[in-house]
């Protein structure tokens, strides 16, 4: 993709990208990460994180952390989820993240085909994490830390097997879903949770 459209070549443009993981999952929060890649510094491999193996995401993950200019995360909790719903949950923590840079960005493109309401210039990618690579970056990095979170959590709530599908809604998770009910984590706005919750 030819990026140069939007002037992330011109001296003085700070080009941050953004990406978010966890709309699907039927458990934990939606989390959003916001990378400014060192243009001086080439990260070999950058891809949507969905087409790369857990190992390799953990690998890239710090690589970026150790060579990017600024990397931040953001993230909506279930009860936001639950309040505003999956989209402007996913639009909030993308705010969270760019709002955590220490470095403020002068444009930011977005995985996807809308971005948050902000001050930033800002243009919606469809398929930004597969053309961009910063915004390929901030899917590694949101990917890698939300996986982190559903195993923490698996800690807690060891019934459901968070840490191995991450919240998402596969066989094993709706099944231990029947068995065990909703816990904390679920989001009880989500279609098979709520008719568990109905039929307690």
């Amino acid at each position: 993709m030819d990026l140069s459209q939007f002037g992330i070549n011109n001296p003085g443009v700070l080009m941050a990208g953004v990406d978010e993981v966890g709309r699907g999952p039927l458990a934990g929060p939606v989390v959003a990460a916001a990378v400014i890649l060192d243009k001086e510094l080439s990260i070999q491999g950058l891809k949507d994180s969905k087409l790369l193996s857990p190992k390799r995401r953990q690998h890239l993950d710090l690589e970026i952390r150790e060579k990017a200019l600024a990397v931040a995360i953001g993230w909506a909790e279930v009860e936001e989820i639950d309040r505003l719903n999956i989209l402007q949950a996913s639009l909030l923590a993308m705010q969270r993240a760019v709002e955590a840079l220490t470095l403020q960005p002068t444009l930011v493109l977005v995985d996807g085909n809308r971005s948050p309401r902000w001050s930033y210039e800002s243009h919606a990618i469809i398929g930004g994490d597969q053309k961009v690579p910063a915004i390929s970056a901030a899917s590694i990095v949101a990917k890698v830390y939300r996986d982190q979170k559903m195993i923490d959590y698996h800690q807690q709530f060891p019934q459901y097997g968070f840490d191995q599908h991450m919240g998402y809604g596969t066989l094993l998770h709706r099944q231990a879903l029947q068995q065990h009910g909703a816990c904390a984590i679920h989001r009880r706005s989500f279609a098979p949770v709520k008719e568990v919750l109905i039929a307690e």
